[in-house]
């Protein structure tokens, strides 16, 4: 019975939506009939956002200013009304009088709905409840809203609409609108930072035959015109490292990757990297980059170095911790991988804490999975966890003491990995055995295992200098930097399951 009464509820809020959605064309219908038909206007020139004038409020008093967006509330009140009008930084009163714009523009005003598009153009006042305000002179109508504006939108429950309809989660949130102002503003904080230090922005394939650069499995399409299967680009880096093999010693590029996984907090099949290659430098060239990096942009975006997501802080300030991988395990879960002799022994730790494995890991395998397991979540402070196994690292060049393993780190904040580096590898002898080594891990069910990439390899035989390079989550970095909880407030049109037409 609840569920019918529920049932007829809806049915009742659909038929009277319909009603008022009838009511906003006739509108529309009757204004065209009269030759005021909005939609044939092509432009409106706007002096002024209401920031501007709230902030300049003493200089612009009683000047003419014009300001166009989005009426957001309306109060009639016989001869003259108030309405508020939403802009990209905010909001501001209009004041309209039907002795100041004429009878005939007040009485089209007072048929003006909620969503409707304005623009005003009138003095800087202020109201006798201090509130400052546009007395407006003129009120043009330049684009009819159709579609019925929620009174509060549902940003706190229904989640689902408010990343399928972003546009109408922007009019309604503005702390949605902050978000993405601010996204803008790390990723030109990344120009600038970059191009200061002779850093050139490329661009590269995203189309491509091979997909490599990552432990990833891509997409896959058909280019019609070659009759040929191409896949999208899971990485940026076997381009980028072909340009330092060309002599462009310091390059980046903020791109479009795609990964066909798992929908997460923190995974998107699409999302935007940087990746940058410098070349007479290693990774630890890269571990002081990324310090000056993460602090000039959290104090260009937030302007602090100290960090607040959820119940954690994180101090930039402070010289970011140094830690290899044996190290932090042995520190968490109290194992020295220094001590295991071999890849049946690492096997059997496995078992016996209860960390399932696959039948073709090797010791350094077993190692990333106890450091999975044991360590990442305590990461909450900036760290760089370096030195990991050369197993789990196929373009990575190892350490000259120490061939098991490389010279890799991955940057942690907040439990999560935020960045991935490496020393090149530029031996292409070396490159190609690991190449086939990734051919037999794909071969034993590796689905994200790499393939072997001839030109790649040709490249690196031409010679490429010694090259530090390094990946940037960017979406991971704005949730840091704007407190968000998952990766789908970040991304403008996040991927969303379709709906059943």
């Amino acid at each position: 019975m609840a569920e019918q009464n529920n049932q007829q509820k809806k049915g009742g809020q659909q038929q009277d939506a319909n009603q008022l959605i009838q009511v906003r064309y006739d509108k529309l219908h009757e204004l065209q009939a009269n030759g005021k038909n909005p939609f044939e206007i092509t432009k409106y020139d706007v002096t002024h956002h209401s920031t501007d004038i709230k902030d300049n409020f003493e200089s612009l008093e009683g000047q003419e200013v014009t300001v166009a967006g989005r009426m957001m509330f309306k109060r009639v009140m016989g001869k003259a009304s108030f309405c508020n009008v939403q802009d990209l930084k905010g909001r501001i009163q209009a004041y309209v009088a039907r002795d100041e714009i004429g009878e005939e523009s007040y009485a089209d005003f007072k048929k003006y709905d909620v969503g409707d598009i304005l623009g005003i153009k009138g003095k800087v006042f202020k109201t006798q409840t201090g509130e400052i305000s546009i007395h407006a002179q003129e009120v043009t109508l330049l684009s009819k809203s159709l579609q019925i504006l929620p009174e509060k939108y549902h940003g706190l429950t229904d989640t689902d609409a408010r990343y399928r309809q972003r546009y109408v989660d922007l009019i309604m949130n503005e702390d949605v609108k902050d978000t993405f102002v601010k996204r803008s503003k790390v990723i030109s904080s990344i120009r600038r930072y970059l191009d200061g230090q002779g850093f050139m922005e490329v661009e590269t394939p995203m189309l491509v035959s091979n997909a490599g650069g990552a432990s990833a499995r891509p997409f896959e399409t058909h280019f019609n015109a070659l009759n040929e299967d191409l896949k999208l680009r899971i990485s940026l880096e076997l381009y980028l490292k072909r340009l330092i093999v060309g002599g462009m010693e310091r390059v980046y590029e903020i791109g479009r990757v795609f990964r066909n996984e798992g929908l997460d907090t923190r995974h998107n099949p699409e999302f935007t990297l940087m990746e940058l290659y410098q070349a007479y430098t290693d990774y630890h060239g890269m571990m002081d980059l990324t310090e000056n990096l993460y602090r000039y942009i959290a104090k260009e975006v937030t302007g602090s170095e100290i960090l607040t997501y959820g119940e954690h802080t994180m101090d930039l300030s402070k010289p970011f911790e140094r830690i290899t991988m044996v190290d932090a395990v042995k520190k968490y879960a109290n194992i020295d991988f220094n001590e295991v002799p071999d890849t049946a022994a690492a096997k059997k730790l496995a078992e016996e804490h209860h960390i399932e494995y696959e039948e073709r890991h090797e010791k350094g395998d077993i190692l990333n999975l106890f450091f999975e397991e044991y360590v990442e979540e305590h990461l909450i402070q900036p760290t760089f966890v370096m030195d990991h196994p050369i197993e789990i690292s196929p373009l990575t060049k190892m350490k000259p003491e120490d061939p098991n393993y490389v010279e890799r780190f991955e940057f942690f904040m907040n439990g999560w990995e935020m960045a991935n580096a490496y020393s090149e590898l530029n031996d292409p002898e070396d490159q190609r055995r690991r190449f086939e080594a990734q051919e037999k891990a794909f071969a034993a069910g590796d689905e994200e295992a790499n393939h072997t990439d001839e030109d790649f390899l040709n490249a690196l035989a031409i010679g490429m200098p010694p090259t530090g390079g390094i990946g940037f989550g960017i979406d991971r970095m704005v949730m840091m930097m704007t407190n968000s909880p998952a990766i789908r407030d970040v991304l403008l049109f996040p991927t969303m399951k379709s709906i059943d037409k």
